[in-house]
């Protein structure tokens, strides 16, 4: 049994009589989360012949892109001091989904962000698209339901229990692709975990969207680049000495595609004192969603008094629930580390290339920290977890350290761990072996075939800046 206690909670993993409640499915695939990552593993599995079921809490596939409003694909393309064009190093699935978005008129043009770029998507058409390739490649799907335990036996994950408005159940699968974001299938089966640097992590934010803007008056005063300029931080810091609550000095702006909208990234939600708040205790997800709300309303208020082109603009929506950039990350057979990072280092066994900067949101100041003119790979063994079998991660619980993490988060990456882990349950099922066992680099064999952009280089190990 693990009790690991969260505010004033404790999660504790039950042994589960599981032929005491109704078998709901059995599958080769089970697939928790349908996130990026959920819905690039499930779809990926499904083609390849597997039966497949993922879950969600929610009545709709997106996770934090969606529910949460992130509302962008960042970190597809390079960052550079050049002022070049948009250069592209990320592809496979994450090119795939992005091309379906693509054709609904559901995704933007690349947009400057500092020195890189990143596109806005429609979230509404994020659902649809993901609905068309879950479906398309005959994945079951079950929204409306979460998981609440795990069934195993000694180390092999076997099932999980799941809990509807209909009841409890059980389903049973053969292997299983923790895609929560949260690690729940691994936490909840008793899996090394932790949060952030020493229970320090990552500031959840509240997206919303600005209706009625005057988007040719604001963008000629807002400039090219997404983030607010240096006359808007003069502003802010006007405003807030003047008492409004804006916790923020640099806030983002993109324009979501749609007539007279953008899509704003402003708040900053923290408790008192400071304090950091972990969204796995629901006490401190509703203090975010409370504070959240009122924040946005602060900086609708500051817009409309500040910003050309805002004079009447009024807040459209906000997420279901806040962003969230940062929960439990697991102990994996890997750890990508800050090191590997800040110094662009490649992985013979590399199932991901992230060109994104460490954009850590802790405490009272953002860091920033660019990749310029490069990339890092993301080891296979981060997907893997330290102990268990018959289960994998994909998205932003990987195993990395608290700065490397603020940079392998994003929904690029996101959608290539769900590939990589798709390709590893694939592998593992055909050949029956272990998760641990399996070589990254047929993995990734297995994803260039179908667009990824890896290297495979054996003779890279005896390179000083390549690590296994």
């Amino acid at each position: 049994m693990t009790d690991i206690s969260v505010g004033h909670w404790s999660l504790t993993t039950p042994v589960i009589d599981a032929d005491r409640l109704p078998e709901i499915a059995a599958v080769d695939v089970l697939v928790v989360g349908a996130g990026a990552a959920g819905v690039a593993a499930a779809t990926v599995a499904g083609e390849a012949g597997a039966r497949v079921l993922i879950l969600e809490k929610y009545g709709f596939a997106g996770g934090a892109a969606v529910a949460g409003m992130s509302g962008t694909i960042c970190g597809m393309y390079r960052a550079s001091d050049s002022g070049a064009a948009p250069d592209q190093v990320v592809y496979g699935f994450t090119e795939r989904f992005a091309g379906e978005l693509r054709h609904r008129g559901g995704l933007t043009a690349p947009q400057k962000y500092g020195k890189t770029y990143t596109s806005a998507h429609d979230p509404l058409k994020w659902r649809e698209t993901a609905d068309a390739l879950l479906t398309g490649a005959g994945v079951e799907i079950l929204f409306h339901t979460d998981v609440v335990g795990v069934i195993k036996d000694a180390d092999e994950y076997q099932g999980v229990v799941v809990a509807s408005n209909a009841g409890l159940g059980v389903v049973r699968a053969a292997r299983i692709i923790d895609a929560s974001g949260d690690a729940a299938v691994v936490a909840r089966g008793g899996g090394a975990y932790r949060f952030g640097a020493n229970g320090r992590i990552q500031n959840p934010t509240m997206f919303f969207r600005l209706g009625n803007v005057d988007l040719p008056a604001f963008w000629d005063a807002w400039g090219e680049d997404t983030i607010s300029p240096a006359w808007v931080t003069d502003r802010i810091r006007e405003a807030r000495a003047e008492g409004m609550e804006l916790p923020r000095d640099k806030i983002w702006m993109f324009d979501t595609g749609r007539p007279n909208e953008l899509l704003v990234n402003a708040t900053r939600l923290i408790g008192e004192g400071g304090r950091v708040l972990n969204v796995i205790d629901p006490a401190d997800f509703t203090t975010a969603e409370v504070r959240g709300r009122e924040q946005v309303r602060a900086y609708e208020a500051f817009l409309r008094q500040n910003i050309p082109g805002c004079r009447d603009v009024f807040v459209v929506d906000t997420g279901v629930e806040v962003g969230i950039r940062q929960t439990r990350t697991i102990e994996g057979i890997a750890t990508l580390t800050n090191d590997d990072v800040v110094n662009a280092r490649k992985a013979v066994d590399g199932i991901c290339r992230s060109p994104w900067p460490i954009e850590l949101h802790d405490g009272e100041r953002p860091k920033l920290h660019w990749i310029l003119d490069d990339y890092y790979d993301v080891p296979y063994g981060t997907l893997v977890p330290s102990s268990g079998e018959n289960v994998i991660v994909a998205g932003r619980c990987l195993s990395a350290e608290h700065e490397a993490l603020a940079s392998a988060r994003v929904t690029a990456q996101c959608f290539e761990y769900g590939h990589a882990a798709a390709q590893a349950t694939l592998l593992s099922l055909s050949t029956g072996r272990a998760y641990r066992d399996l070589d990254g680099r047929e993995v990734a064999t297995r994803m260039i075939a179908e667009g990824s952009a890896l290297s495979i280089d054996a003779l890279a190990a005896d390179k000083e800046e390549v690590r296994r």
